[in-house]
């Protein structure tokens, strides 16, 4: 096993897993330590490397695109002291640090791990539930539904809307972006069918950050958040027309139960003069009307 032990954490690495603790050094953000341990499979590393420096050098962690719902949502825009794939490393450690490169290299050749993009998260994200107050708002979540509350900060047109709910299930997106020089950041939660983005100032789904410490931790909430959504990477829902058609035909109405078989028998004939038609397909046809059968 690797191990590099530093004030500004701990890396080791057993072949398998690198698992990353941040130490307690004035320098780890405040973001690293809420966060805490982190285990990286090594399936989701797409790359190591260590940077010597005069006083000091940086062991670094690149994963793959798509891998880390933390990195996902951040967009590679975390400040240092905030991100926990880099490590500062004293300069008479450098052949430590040396040695757990070549470990982590050596397993990802004998293991094959393409460093290409994944289709699916590798990483868990934060735990929840989460709770963060920054900016002009506090956010809760608790895996399911994304709580957001107002402060004294938040203009009159949040406030006056009061406290505001939506679950997971019911997000287009969610994003991150960090406070640079004047302009404040934001953290927003965007609701399916919602359209041209409100300013933040003004967006009852958005947490405006203004750029002091806690701002950060709204990134770990975007993250747990994110987890939760379907992957980028996920294909879309099938749209064609006739795939349309064939759900249309073969879902029941709300107001049919599962054995009325006359419904069942009129969605049959539906379907099949779809067919007949030619708006469903020769592949879409059968799997459609096994969905009907099915409920007999």
């Amino acid at each position: 096993m690797a191990e590099i032990i530093q004030k500004d954490g701990t890396w080791t690495f057993d072949g398998d897993t690198v698992r990353i603790v941040p130490g307690r050094d004035k320098g780890v953000g405040l973001l690293r330590q809420t966060l805490g341990e982190v285990a990286v499979p090594l399936r989701a590393v797409a790359a190591i490397s260590y940077e010597p420096g005069r006083r000091s050098g940086r062991l670094r962690l690149r994963l793959r695109d798509g891998a880390d719902p933390l990195l996902q949502v951040t967009g590679g825009r975390l400040p240092d002291a905030s991100d926990p794939y880099r490590l500062t490393v004293d300069s008479d450690r450098s052949g430590v640090a040396e040695y757990f490169v070549d470990e982590v290299r050596n397993a990802l050749l004998l293991e094959r791990v393409e460093p290409g993009p994944t289709d699916a998260y590798l990483l868990t994200g934060p735990s929840v539930p989460i709770t963060v107050g920054a900016g002009d708002g506090t956010v809760g979540f608790d895996g399911d539904r994304v709580t957001l509350e107002w402060n004294w900060t938040a203009e009159e047109a949040k406030r006056s809307g009061g406290t505001r709910s939506v679950k997971v299930a019911e997000l287009r997106v969610v994003e991150w972006s960090p406070s640079k020089g004047l302009t404040n950041g934001w953290l927003r939660f965007a609701p399916a069918g919602s359209g041209t983005a409100t300013p933040p100032k003004y967006d009852p789904y958005t947490v405006e950050l203004f750029g002091f410490k806690n701002d950060p931790l709204m990134a770990l909430v975007a993250a747990a958040v994110a987890a939760r959504m379907p992957h980028p990477a996920t294909p879309a829902p099938e749209t064609t027309p006739g795939a349309l058609a064939a759900a249309a035909a073969s879902a029941p109405a709300a107001e049919e139960g599962p054995a009325d078989h006359d419904a069942l028998l009129r969605r049959l004939r539906e379907l099949g003069e779809l067919h007949q038609s030619g708006i469903l397909t020769a592949e879409e046809f059968p799997a459609a009307k096994q969905s009907v059968l099915r409920r007999f």
